[in-house]
C-alpha cells in the first residue's frame, strides 16, 4: 500500500495478534512441521474463504489433510502473519500484489508452484450511469489505493477508452501516469475494502472482485466494465514463506485447490463472477 503509516500499523498489529495459531517457527519451520499437523491458511472471506471451506469440508479429509481457515478483511495482515509464522500459508492475492508487498516490506513470501486458483475480474460499478461513456466531465471515480490494484484499475479504464496512460506504465501506474483524460476524471484513492461503500458518494468505483461479491455485486451482471479473463496476470495464488514450498501439506492443498472438484465448485457457485485459473 502507498499509505506507509497504515502498513506500519498493520504490521505491528499483526505481530500482536492473538490468533490462536500454532507458530510455524523461524526459517523453514513449516517445511519441517509434522505432516499430520493442521495447516492454517489465511484468506479473505469471499471467495477465497468459501473455496477453502469447500476444500476443508469435502476434499481435505479424504486426502489426509487437516485444514484450518482463518479469515481476514484486509490485504496486509495475511502476508505479515505468514512472514511471522502465525499462518502456514495464505490465499487472497495475485502475484503483482505479492511482488510489490515483498519489495516494500522486505518480506520473502513466494507463490506455491501450481497454486494459481482463480481470477476475480475487476469491475467498474456505478449507481448513476449505465456505461462509462455516460460519465460527465469532472466525474469522480474511486480506485483501490494499493499500488498494484490501482494500476490494474487504471488499465481497465484505459482499456475501455476513458483515459490513456503513458507508454510503459506497468504494475505500479498511478494517476500521475495518465496522459490523456478528456473527461477530466477525478480519482479518489480508497482502501479496497471501502470501495463498495463509496458507491453512493462517487460517480463510479473500480472494485476488486472479492469485495464486490461481499457487497452482492457481480462483475458478470452489475459491472459497467470488467476485465477480460484471458491472458490476465491477476489470478489469485497460494502463498507461503520462502523455504516452505515443499511442506507436503502445502503441496497437498495446492493440488486440491486446482482439482476438478474445485473447478466445478467455482463455476457452479459464482456464475462468472469468479473464474478458475487452471
Amino acid at each position: 500500500m502507498r499509505n506507509t503509516t497504515k502498513i506500519a500499523a498493520a504490521v505491528l498489529a499483526a505481530g500482536a495478534l492473538t490468533l490462536g495459531l500454532t507458530a510455524c517457527g523461524s526459517e523453514s519451520g513449516s517445511a519441517k512441521a509434522d505432516a499430520d499437523a493442521a495447516l492454517t491458511v489465511g484468506a479473505t472471506p469471499n471467495p477465497q474463504g468459501e473455496i477453502l471451506t469447500y476444500v476443508k469440508d469435502h476434499l481435505a479429509k479424504k486426502a489426509g489433510l487437516k485444514l484450518e481457515v482463518k479469515e481476514f478483511t484486509d490485504y496486509v495482515t495475511p502476508d505479515t502473519a505468514v512472514q511471522q509464522g502465525q499462518l502456514d500459508a495464505n490465499y487472497f492475492q495475485h502475484k503483482p500484489y505479492l511482488d510489490d508487498f515483498n519489495k516494500k516490506n522486505g518480506t520473502d513470501l513466494v507463490p506455491v508452484p501450481g497454486g494459481a486458483v482463480h481470477l476475480e475480474p475487476l469491475g467498474v460499478y456505478s449507481k448513476s450511469v449505465k456505461k462509462l461513456a455516460d460519465l460527465k466531465k469532472g466525474a469522480t471515480v474511486a480506485v483501490p489505493n494499493d499500488t498494484t490494484n490501482e494500476a490494474r484499475a487504471l488499465k481497465l479504464l484505459e482499456a475501455n477508452g476513458l483515459i490513456k496512460l503513458k507508454a510503459g506504465a506497468g504494475y505500479d501506474a498511478t494517476p500521475k501516469d495518465v496522459t490523456s483524460n478528456p473527461k477530466n476524471i477525478q480519482f479518489k484513492e480508497l482502501e479496497a475494502a471501502q470501495l463498495p461503500r463509496s458507491l453512493g458518494d462517487v460517480d463510479a468505483a473500480v472494485i476488486n472482485g472479492n469485495y464486490a461479491l461481499e457487497a452482492k455485486l457481480s462483475p458478470a451482471k452489475d459491472a459497467i466494465a470488467a476485465e477480460a479473463a484471458q491472458g490476465n496476470p491477476y489470478a489469485n495464488i497460494l502463498v507461503v514463506k520462502k523455504g516452505n514450498e515443499n511442506d507436503p501439506r502445502v503441496k497437498k492443498l495446492a493440488e486440491l485447490l486446482t482439482s476438478p472438484e474445485v473447478k466445478k465448485f467455482i463455476e457452479d457457485k459464482y456464475n462468472g463472477a469468479v473464474v478458475p485459473a487452471f
